[in-house]
């Protein structure tokens, strides 16, 4: 089997998964894109399994640490570890991340259910090439009555493969309605612009919910209003929804028209919105899409995000809430919390922290793999006067 030789020091010494074009000392066996090779270390010892891609920037990512192939053994061994691990937990696996990449030990697999259908992602080049054994894994293992491939990850194009959203097994659904924490959502998983349902954030939905009876409620980027319609549900007296999204309005407006509940859905940019704003709330949540997706832009992504904390934070009343929330791995808790911090100083506040958020159950996260673990929140008190 051809392979790769990897540098003295490289992560995957220290439990990564991950081998960086920087890391190979040596490829030998002339290895093709997609191919999965063996990996070992300067002294000729073997460190596993992984798909290959020189065109990526991760060269290769280890499958296992024994001899491995992609075949259908494979896909349906890992894809049915992964639904037990699933009914291991609390989550409902009619509405969940099925499989999440390499937490999975399936990487650049991404599954969603909505019920009876499924939502794909090959993000891999070597999962791209292999995506009908997954599919065919998926229908033996779920029996679900449509698959939809939606690869329009912005995550494709460093490993060469074209964008694509299309049915690959059963027959269009249209759109449908799902139920999480005894909320309705309409969804569209072929047609939509987005799924509709951010799954890592339905803990949270509710979590938050818990302070919004008889409160008045600001939702800012708030997608197709999971947040919004989670504190109308729990007895808010006002709640207004922010995106710039036209779709997502549209379809927060919907969906509160579905579960009868009142929303005020705002199209506006929501950083205006907050500079603008001259009402004052008791609970304001900031739950905005990544800011940054590399190191590069992470100084103008924490920039962004003080400026909606300390927006955020001038709008509460005494006593407000505020639960902001980043799905960036490269902006660390520790980051992000200090942000807050200083956002806070800044407006003259004192606030105290009273909830820490992160991803479901569904989205595990492997320590040794510090990206598969990027979505952190906080929710805070502001401190009575002092």
């Amino acid at each position: 089997m051809p392979g790769i030789i990897i540098k003295p020091r490289s992560r995957i010494y220290h439990g990564h998964d991950w081998v960086y074009s920087s890391e190979i000392l040596k490829t030998f066996g002339d290895p093709k894109p997609g191919d999965v090779i063996t990996m070992k270390d300067y002294r000729d010892r073997p460190l596993g399994s992984a798909i290959y891609n020189p065109v990526s920037q991760i060269v290769a990512r280890r499958i296992s640490r024994r001899k491995q192939k992609l075949d259908a053994e494979f896909f349906g061994r890992r894809i049915a570890q992964a639904i037990e691990l699933r009914k291991q937990s609390d989550v409902d696996l009619h509405l969940c991340r099925v499989i999440w990449s390499e937490s999975d030990a399936l990487p650049g697999i991404i599954v969603d259910r909505y019920g009876d259908h499924l939502v794909l992602q090959t993000l891999t080049l070597a999962m791209e090439i292999n995506k009908q054994l997954i599919i065919d894994a998926l229908v033996e293992q779920l029996n679900p009555k449509s698959i939809i491939l939606r690869n329009d990850s912005p995550m494709l194009k460093a490993e060469g493969i074209e964008p694509s959203i299309k049915l690959v097994y059963g027959e269009n659904p249209g759109a449908f309605i799902v139920t999480a924490n005894d909320i309705q959502f309409e969804i569209d998983l072929l047609d939509g612009q987005k799924t509709g349902l951010y799954l890592d954030q339905l803990d949270a939905h509710a979590s938050v919910a818990q302070w919004a009876k008889g409160k008045r409620i600001l939702d800012c980027f708030c997608n197709q209003g999971g947040f919004a319609l989670a504190c109308a549900k729990a007895g808010a007296a006002s709640v207004t929804a922010v995106d710039i999204s036209e779709s997502a309005i549209e379809a927060t407006k919907q969906n509160a028209l579905l579960n009868g509940l009142e929303i005020n859905a705002i199209k506006a940019n929501a950083f205006d919105f907050l500079k603008n704003c001259k009402e004052k709330y008791d609970v304001v949540i900031l739950d905005p899409p990544s800011f940054t997706r590399n190191k590069k832009t992470l100084n103008d992504a924490m920039r962004g995000y003080k400026e909606i904390h300390l927006r955020g934070l001038k709008l509460l009343e005494n006593n407000g809430i505020l639960s902001t929330f980043c799905c960036s791995h490269h902006a660390s808790r520790e980051l992000y919390l200090n942000n807050v911090v200083s956002a806070s100083v800044d407006a003259k506040k004192t606030v105290r922290l009273i909830k820490n958020h992160s991803q479901r159950l569904d989205h595990p996260v492997l320590p040794a793999i510090p990206e598969t673990e990027y979505l952190k929140g906080f929710t805070f008190q502001l401190t009575p006067s002092r």
